[in-house]
């Protein structure tokens, strides 16, 4: 028989996949297995300050819960909505104050992505809009009444301001640390927690200036280019090299912004915590006799409106901050500045 005449083998179809509904109970628990390494692998990878905020926000869930007799997995409209009522009746951060609006919002948050990612429960899209219409309804009230609640925003830290905490600082490692450490937050329009996580490397000599990496952030981790200041007392740059000298950080895989020894001052291998930041922030205005109390959050929103004040595009200062391109925050920070410029009385009056 000629190869032309060979008999051709038949074509055997591959065997039909075998479908969810029909796995065995052994593949399910392997499955639901995976999942739950994937779900911790994720929760685990988030920055501690996210990580202990969610715990937070469960935590009150959960005493909500063992007070009202909700179970503690029904996270549902109706339930997300007595516990915003509940909240709004809970004291807040000082005595004789109640839980701010942002607290809440923040905590209705936290205990929704806590059901869904580290109890695996399946939550109706929009589970928390009834929640959050409830809690601008109280705080409408609220602000009927006259009534405060929480601690404001934080006040912008500005260029003069920048420049006073500098002529403060005194010639020690404390001082040359705290100066670099303003100055580098306002430039980079930072959060604690991202200042806190810094390394050596992650501020890197460049022709223009350095290169700073905020490369572990919650939001939005950035590249961002800081160049050589115009006034050499309030340049970061400068600022930061002096403070790498006179601190010997030589290991680039050590912390940027350490700890000093309470007595000796001298330099420790921790870094400081991102509460470590916002505290420096706080007494460096303070040392320089500044009425303003300034938070760790106030470099962040200065650089925003300083940069607002010099025409910058909000485009350009969300890059700089790692805002998003639209962030409703970050238009609240230059509606402020904004509202003198593009002001209806300008010209009629």
């Amino acid at each position: 028989m000629t190869e032309h005449q060979a008999a051709v083998e038949p074509v055997i179809a591959p065997a039909a996949p075998v479908r969810p509904e029909e796995y065995d109970a052994a593949t399910r628990a392997a499955l639901d297995h995976i999942d739950g390494q994937a779900v911790r692998a994720v929760a685990d990878g988030r920055p501690e300050r996210t990580r202990k905020g969610y715990a937070q926000d469960w935590a009150s869930w959960t005493k909500f819960c063992n007070e009202s007799g909700v179970p503690l997995l029904a996270v549902t409209p109706g339930t997300l909505v007595m516990f915003t009522e509940w909240l709004w009746t809970q004291p807040g951060w000082k005595k004789g104050t109640c839980t701010a609006p942002s607290t809440i919002d923040r905590r209705i948050s936290g205990t929704v992505v806590s059901a869904r990612a580290e109890h695996g429960v399946t939550l109706e899209e929009g589970v928390a809009r009834l929640a959050r219409g409830r809690l601008k309804q109280l705080v409408k009230e609220m602000e009927a009444d006259g009534e405060m609640r929480g601690r404001g925003q934080a006040p912008p830290l500005l260029v003069d301001h920048l420049a006073a905490i500098s002529a403060a600082c005194p010639d020690n490692l404390m001082g040359i640390r705290d100066r670099a450490l303003v100055l580098m937050h306002f430039a980079v329009a930072g959060r604690e927690h991202e200042l806190a996580f810094n390394r050596v490397r992650d501020y890197a000599d460049a022709p223009g200036g350095l290169v700073a990496d905020m490369r572990v952030s919650k939001i939005r981790p950035r590249v961002v280019p800081v160049p050589y200041g115009s006034r050499p007392s309030i340049c970061p740059v400068r600022a930061w090299t002096a403070w790498r000298d006179a601190a010997q950080l030589t290991d680039p895989d050590g912390h940027a912004w350490r700890r000093l020894h309470s007595r000796h001052h001298t330099v420790m291998e921790g870094g400081l915590q991102p509460e470590s930041i916002g505290d420096v922030i706080t007494r460096a205005g303070e040392r320089a006799g500044i009425e303003i109390r300034f938070t760790g959050h106030s470099p962040r929103r200065g650089l925003a409106t300083s940069s607002r004040l010099k025409g910058h595009d909000q485009i350009v200062i969300a890059k700089q901050g790692g805002w998003a391109p639209h962030s409703k925050v970050l238009a609240g920070y230059l509606e402020v500045v904004d509202q003198w410029e593009d002001n209806a009385l300008i010209g009629v009056l």
